[in-house]
């Protein structure tokens, strides 16, 4: 696409593990000719390569290091250095302090570092963190997940998208989100948690931030997504949808 608009494509939302037909999670945000990777999850670099290879990223970026959502970044690294791909430059990868030495330490078992930053340029993420990636404007908040985590705001021509990563409901995340056009956030448990939003907690939060429009991801196996959006939409009056695999929403 390059007309200019921001788009959304679910590449998977499932957690703690993939489904069948649902990998962990993992979108690809556009604008123009510029595509960034959000969040690795389980899964996720297959259903990437039906819109990009991994040498027309702009850049990957990565909300925490659980499994679920950084662990195709393993197979990543593969692929960027030992198969089909020709890495014209490592590609650009944001992600939480020591997100290099983990993935260094995943990847070998010797006293010889793997060469990560052959494949990927790391720069580590912190609260308040800006980047300009293409025609994309990133700005990252540290958010409550109980470990280094971050939500990322982007936006490119006068839309803007909110992505929550894994979070319990906090300040950051609001005040990140005020007047998003697009809130995607997690919806992981049925009770109330310390480290993820219900799905009333996602209403309750695109509320407060007065959110144009709440897309709930990372559905817990509890409830359907269905009942997800439904659950949400008790708390927010705009509308409310839930993460498809496979979908692309336009913002």
């Amino acid at each position: 696409m390059s007309d200019g608009a921001l788009r959304l494509t679910v590449l998977g939302c499932a957690t703690p593990y993939p489904a069948v037909d649902n990998p962990c999670s993992g979108y690809l945000v556009t604008s123009g000719d510029t595509k960034i990777w959000v969040d690795a999850g389980t899964g996720t670099l297959g259903p990437l390569q039906r819109h990009a290879r991994l040498d027309e990223l702009d850049a990957i970026w990565i909300s925490h290091l659980h499994a679920d959502h950084a662990a195709d970044l393993l197979t990543a690294y593969y692929g960027a250095l030992y198969a089909d791909v020709s890495l014209a430059a490592p590609i650009s990868l944001y992600g939480p302090p020591g997100i290099a030495d983990r993935l260094a330490g995943f990847l070998t078992n010797t006293a010889t570092r793997s060469p990560i930053e052959s494949a990927f340029a790391v720069t580590e993420l912190h609260d308040k963190h800006e980047a300009a990636v293409g025609s994309i404007d990133l700005t990252t908040r540290a958010v409550e997940h109980g470990m280094a985590a971050f939500a990322v705001r982007m936006s490119s021509g006068g839309r803007s998208l909110v992505y929550s990563g894994d979070t319990a409901p906090c300040e950051n995340l609001t005040a990140l989100a005020a007047d998003c056009d697009v809130l995607l956030c997690e919806a992981d448990v049925v009770d109330g948690s310390d480290v993820h939003h219900t799905a009333e907690q996602a209403g309750d939060t695109a509320a407060a931030a007065q959110a144009g429009r709440l897309i709930v991801t990372h559905v817990g196996r509890a409830l359907t997504f269905a009942e997800a959006a439904g659950r949400a939409a008790t708390r927010f009056d705009g509308e409310v949808d839930y993460a498809s695999p496979g979908t692309t929403y336009v913002i």
